[in-house]
């Protein structure tokens, strides 16, 4: 599981966080001045990279939170088994199966042959886009 650190000040929209052992994508953050007792306070929502779900986090901004590592990589996609796609990296020739994505327009792209876009995100794979259409 490769995650990194950081402190909840350092974070803004768009960053990325893991949130109950899941990785998000902040959609929204918002910092408290700091009271008569106490330190700053950050307020963050968050959508989970894999299911989607809204988690919320507030705790001091310096607080020390875990960042997903994402690695971005090519591949090439094998066969289209139903609810799943059958990808091969590009760089090391592995072969793997990834969920189709939710979105019809990039699943429906999903042909044998077809390279494309995924993540690795603490050690699970996402299809984020199509790169090209055309077969080597």
């Amino acid at each position: 599981m490769s995650v990194n650190y950081a402190t909840l000040g350092e974070l803004k929209k768009g960053s990325y966080i893991v949130i109950d052992g899941e990785p998000c994508r902040i959609v929204e953050i918002s910092r408290a001045k700091t009271g008569k007792h106490g330190s700053a306070k950050a307020h963050v929502v968050a959508i989970g990279v894999f299911t989607g779900q809204k988690r919320t986090l507030v705790a001091p901004v310096d607080t020390r939170v875990q960042v997903p590592v994402i690695e971005k990589r090519l591949a090439q996609v094998l066969a289209d088994t139903g609810d799943t796609v059958q990808l091969m990296d590009l760089e090391t020739y592995d072969t793997f199966e990834v969920e189709k994505p939710e979105d019809e327009q990039l699943a429906a792209k999903m042909q044998p042959g077809v390279t494309v876009e995924y993540w690795l995100i603490m050690g699970k794979p996402k299809i984020m886009r199509v790169r090209s259409q055309e077969s080597f």
